[in-house]
């Protein structure tokens, strides 16, 4: 693995940690009702979600370069799928925010054993 894989690997999680953190709890209403800054509560979550979910695009990136390449290139599919998931997200209006960001994560983790699946069948000799 190299180091700009390990990086980009631990960007992409520590983005999703954070973004998760703030969406799912309040940690960002006590942070700016702390500093004065509660009017931007209101809009917040059309940067975090988008946020999140181009953070597990990036894992998801980072795990096609961890398993050497296997596959068709993802960028693309990555980004639509952030795309339309965040576009889902807006267009229901949140109401299933939790559900939707549960599912993205869920399709990466999907991904991931995909990807390592398919580079063990190619390690493995045929029998």
């Amino acid at each position: 693995m190299s180091d700009s894989n390990k990086k980009q690997m631990k960007t992409g999680i520590i983005g999703t940690v954070v973004a998760a953190l703030c969406c799912f709890t309040p940690v960002l209403v006590v942070l700016f009702g702390a500093i004065g800054l509660s009017a931007w509560l209101g809009w917040i979550d059309y940067v975090l979600f988008p946020a999140l979910f181009a953070s597990l695009g990036l894992v998801a990136h980072a795990l096609y370069l961890r398993a050497g390449k296997v596959g068709p290139r993802p960028k693309g599919f990555i980004l639509a799928g952030v795309v339309i998931i965040t576009a889902l997200l807006f267009w229901l209006e949140f109401r299933f925010a939790l559900r939707i960001s549960i599912a993205a994560a869920a399709a990466v983790a999907a991904y991931a054993y995909y990807l390592r699946s398919a580079a063990a069948r190619r390690v493995s000799p045929s029998s």
